[in-house]
């Protein structure tokens, strides 16, 4: 009896302390819906890669894919995978911020470098702008990694920054610029800078960035030549794209992938060479960001934007290379900050239908064009302005035709309606009449702060192959968060943006 009474007693403690564990939060019966798993228990990686397209979410990649697909389908849809959306972990991140679900690329960038949310502006700080965050990036330089710092735009821009620096507003160019070449890391590659000679910043005594760093250690090229011969002997590098160095009109980035010449440097060298610079027995951590798919969407340049995707994953492709060589000690991480443009891939106009060939007959980026306008305005009084007269260039670079084209009946799909006409001549008076930057309600619902005939020729375009945006801003889309090799399993689900730096972290063994 005794012994009976002895172990209803014993399942009556375990009863209760199953009961205060579980009320408790000692232990879970079931995991939560609204928790994700940040602990890694394994090895860390040697070799880290995290690819961020800014801007971009599931539309942009779906765009990619499905240009691919129409290029090589035979009339069905059809989807060419980009190849990190075959990788085997798979999740979705929210990227609202500390102030709204709508952020931009400081706020979301300091999430994914520091695992922290701030205000829209913001680099690497707390919304009081009174603590600084250390990024990931950082803590692995003083672990014994190396780090190198990629991106299409200036690498003084907010999601390069929020990786080596902390700023109270994104646009203290020359600041952030300095805070780079204190950081000691060892490549970054890519665009030029806003600011690098301090006059915007309005600072005593500048001193030229590119003379800080090559006081500080660092190698500095600006050709491709010179770019080409850098190798893992090569030490700390700045490696300035030669086209960007000239790229004032795009604020000294990169070509836009559909503008690049052949005998241009892309992302995916970039990526490359920083592979070969960075190769070291200790590993790297290496940040990659496309960062002209956010400003395509920006202007509405759904062609511009879908190359530059491309390109993205042409990056990610040297990254893939790694992991084939080091499966076992690679680790690749491909998201988007934020989404862009509130890009629809569905058109009132066209209905159930798209027709992304109308795409492929686009030339020249938004950037490239406005040159076109720019020239017509210079040597044309907006009183003697005809649309007439620029609709060759339109042509050449749009495909976009008048219905008296001799060429509209082979390519009818691309002959203006008559409503179409009436918007252009409409744009090409506000661009002929006004700034670039529109001053009412109505000139902004058009043209955004874009030149007006430009926007509208990519409207146009947009809309006849199926394709819609709802902003000249940023959206609040979550971003589709892909990873392959070690510890790729903690990016299933969905989870917040902060929580990508903290499955990193965790994989990689910092706090």
């Amino acid at each position: 009896m005794t012994k009976r009474i002895t172990a209803v007693s014993s399942l009556l403690l375990v009863f209760v302390f199953l009961c205060v564990a579980l009320f408790g939060g000692l232990v879970s019966a079931t995991p939560s819906l609204y928790t994700t798993n940040n602990t890694y228990s394994g090895t860390p990686p040697k070799y880290v890669f995290l690819f961020i397209g800014d801007g971009m979410s599931m539309p942009q990649i779906n765009a990619a894919q499905m240009y691919l697909g129409n290029i090589d389908g035979n009339g069905t849809p059809t989807i060419k995978p980009l190849d990190f959306t075959k990788f085997p972990g798979v999740g979705s991140a929210d990227t609202y911020d500390a102030e709204s679900f709508i952020p931009d690329s400081a706020s979301t960038g300091t999430a994914l470098a520091s695992g922290y949310k701030t205000l829209g502006g913001i680099i690497n700080m707390d919304p009081s702008k009174k603590v600084s965050y250390e990024p990931i990036s950082k803590k692995k330089k003083k672990a014994g990694y190396k780090v190198g710092i990629v991106t299409s735009v200036t690498l003084d821009h907010a999601t390069p920054a929020v990786f080596y620096a902390s700023e109270p507003s994104r646009g203290n160019y020359y600041k952030i610029a300095s805070q780079l070449v204190a950081s000691n890391f060892d490549y970054f590659g890519g665009g030029y800078f806003l600011d690098p000679d301090g006059k915007k910043a309005g600072e005593k005594n500048p001193v030229n960035i590119l003379e800080q760093a090559r006081k500080n250690g660092y190698k500095v090229v600006t050709t491709k030549s010179d770019f080409l011969k850098l190798d893992k002997n090569a030490g700390k590098v700045i490696a300035i794209d030669e086209a960007a160095v000239e790229n004032s009109e795009d604020s000294y980035s990169m070509p836009y992938e559909i503008d690049r010449k052949a005998d241009q440097l892309s992302l995916a060298d970039y990526v490359r060479k920083g592979i070969e610079v960075l190769d070291n027995p200790n590993g790297y951590l290496m940040m990659v960001e496309g960062g002209k798919i956010d400003w395509a969407c920006h202007a509405n340049d759904a062609a511009a934007a879908i190359h530059d995707t491309i390109a993205l994953n042409d990056a990610v492709k040297e990254a893939l290379k790694v992991y084939e060589k080091h499966p076992d000690e690679t680790l690749i991480v491909v998201t988007g900050d934020h989404e862009t443009g509130g890009m629809s891939i569905g058109f009132a106009g066209t209905e159930y239908s798209t027709f992304f060939e109308k795409l492929e007959k686009q030339k020249k980026s938004y950037v490239e064009f406005d040159k076109v306008i720019a020239e017509y305005k210079e040597n044309t009084k907006p009183s003697a302005a005809k649309l007439e007269d620029i609709l060759p260039q339109i042509k050449e670079s749009y495909g976009l035709m008048a219905p008296t084209d001799s060429d509209a009946k082979k390519a009818p799909e691309l002959v203006l309606t008559d409503f179409e006409m009436v918007r252009l001549r409409d744009a090409l008076r506000k661009s002929m009449n006004a700034s670039k930057v529109t001053n009412t309600e109505t000139d902004y619902l058009l043209y955004g702060s874009y030149e007006p005939l430009t926007v509208t020729c990519n409207h146009i375009l947009d809309n006849k192959a199926g394709i819609s945006f709802s902003t000249y801003s940023h959206s609040g889309l979550a971003v589709p968060v892909y990873a392959i090799g070690v510890g790729y399993q903690l990016f299933y689900g969905a989870y917040d943006d902060t929580d990508i730096n903290k499955k990193l972290a965790s994989i990689v063994k910092v706090k």
